[in-house]
């Protein structure tokens, strides 16, 4: 497997829309910076966030999700409290290619700050804005800025292409439009 470079991924976002929309050169200012750099892309953080709470003292269960876990709020910024956990999306929607698997790192700037952001792999042909998970590992309130920088993907190129594809097994988060809770 070899990185991609942002050669390549501006390539593939502006002719086959792998990213959308996509930022051709990294943004900075005083935002904390998205867009293309050398080896990946920092995607932002929508605005639409799942903040875990323990109001109705549901139990957190995969297999069976209950909506009473969290609050949903819609703003510019989020404060998830101490030891807790938010999720988001993204506010680029990814076609990833058949022969490419995508990995996701926080950024420095949050995980300075005790903020870890989470993603599992986006799989070969998987499209979809992606689930952000944020874990606030403090015991200070933190919080999260919205359309913003807030992860790094990473492109890493297969020696060949798979024999299934995620799209190929009918993937259960496939083409997700902002956050998507768990499933089974």
């Amino acid at each position: 497997m070899s990185v991609l470079s942002d050669k390549w991924i501006k390539k593939m976002s502006l002719e086959k829309n792998m990213i959308s929309p996509f930022v051709e050169e990294q943004q900075r200012g005083e935002s904390i910076s998205f867009g293309l750099s050398s080896y990946g892309y920092d995607a932002r953080v929508s605005n639409e966030f799942k903040i875990f709470t323990n109001v109705h003292s549901a139990l957190v269960d995969p297999k069976n999700f209950s909506q009473e876990s969290f609050v949903t709020k819609k703003e510019d910024v989020c404060i998830i409290p101490p030891n807790s956990f938010a999720l988001a999306s993204t506010v680029e929607y990814f076609k990833i290619p058949r022969d490419v698997l995508v990995i996701c790192l926080g950024k420095s700037t949050y995980a300075r700050c005790g903020i870890i952001v989470n993603v599992t792999p986006l799989e070969p042909e998987w499209e979809g804005h992606v689930t952000l998970e944020f874990s606030n590992t403090t015991p200070l309130p933190a919080k999260i800025y919205a359309n913003e920088g807030a992860c790094q993907f990473i492109f890493l190129k297969g020696d060949q292409d798979p024999e299934v594809s995620y799209a190929d097994r009918k993937g259960k988060y496939m083409k997700q439009k902002g956050v998507t809770l768990p499933k089974v």
